[in-house]
């Protein structure tokens, strides 16, 4: 039986990003890694209360939970919300004639 893990987690801003490996019990759940990780004490201007509701995913497929446990390997993302609906970003290129 596997004592520990080793699992990243991965958070970015347009300016600056930080991706953190770690060995953690098995067991250890998506969020936990998140707190494990020090993103609070490296972006204090998020917040605590963005990520603990943050929404998180792994290899770029959104939790439906993030109680659930980690694999060893996974990297765990931390999405911020969107800036603007990509409806509408696309909308507003086409009125001014640009692609992307």
């Amino acid at each position: 039986m596997v004592d520990s893990i080793e699992v990243e987690v991965a958070f970015a801003l347009p300016d600056r990003q930080r991706l953190v490996a770690l060995t953690v019990p098995a067991g250890t759940t998506a969020r936990q890694a998140v707190w494990q990780a020090g993103l609070v004490e490296d972006f204090p201007e998020q917040g605590e209360a963005f990520f603990r509701d943050a929404p998180l995913g792994v290899f770029g497929v959104a939790l439906k939970r993030d109680d659930q446990p980690l694999n060893a390997g996974d990297r765990v993302e931390v999405y911020r919300p969107l800036q603007i609906d990509p409806k509408q970003a696309r909308k507003q290129r086409a009125l001014q004639g640009k692609t992307r």
